[in-house]
């Protein structure tokens, strides 16, 4: 009877080995479908989507390198001119405030471009100031240690650049101080590869102003665009 039982308990649990295999079969071959679908599919849409070769109209050059849209000069064609008489004007406004021992008085250079098209200001400006009452000899700079970087000036736009210098006479009496060797109401300014312009000293407001200059000692910056 002990035998019987024993046989008929085998019996089962082989048929239960057997029924657990088939159904990992079935779902090891879903599972392999459903993966041989998925490499099917992306096959498909890796070889349907354009690559960089195909794609050059659009700002991508063949090759898989991005290409670089150029224009003909900032002008729409042809290369920028030089700042120049032809295409300018030129202002020089007197510092604002006086200078103080440990500071210089701040004026300005202004360049307008009054043409249609950019021009562009690159090498050494010179500015030239003498003495209206020739007094003394006239006081020259340059913006070379400043930095003579190319500055494109758009039309209508304006560049400017700043000077450095000392207008109050501090070794002098208290009623003479603003007394200068160099006591200017025109200075000359010539832009690079330009002839030299005389140009009013005028105020902020554009007033009538004079570049009174104690020494030698003259700063010119390099030009930045405004």
């Amino acid at each position: 009877m002990r035998a019987r039982v024993s046989t008929t308990a085998a019996v089962f649990a082989l048929s239960a080995l057997a029924l657990t295999g088939c159904g990992n079969s079935d779902d090891d071959s879903k599972a392999s479908a459903s993966a041989s679908t998925s490499t099917s599919a992306s096959s498909e849409s890796d070889s349907a989507a354009p690559t960089s070769k195909e794609t050059g109209s659009n700002g991508t050059a063949t090759g898989g390198q991005t290409a670089i849209p150029t224009t003909a000069g900032n002008n729409g064609g042809g290369d920028v001119s030089a700042c120049t008489t032809k295409n300018t004007q030129l202002r020089f406004v007197q510092a604002a405030r006086h200078a103080g021992e440990q500071r210089p008085a701040q004026g300005t250079i202004e360049v307008t471009n009054t043409s249609k098209t950019t021009c562009t200001i690159v090498g050494a400006v010179t500015l030239t100031a003498k003495d209206d009452q020739d007094k003394a000899d006239p006081v020259q700079t340059d913006n070379t240690a400043g930095g003579t970087d190319a500055v494109d000036v758009k039309p209508g736009a304006k560049a400017r650049a700043s000077v450095a210098y000392t207008d109050l006479n501090f070794d002098g009496s208290p009623s003479g101080r603003e007394v200068c060797a160099v006591q200017a109401s025109k200075v000359e300014i010539a832009l690079p590869k330009d002839v030299s312009r005389t140009v009013k000293v005028t105020k902020d407001s554009g007033a009538p102003g004079s570049f009174n200059v104690c020494g030698k000692d003259v700063r010119l910056s390099a030009f930045k665009a405004s």
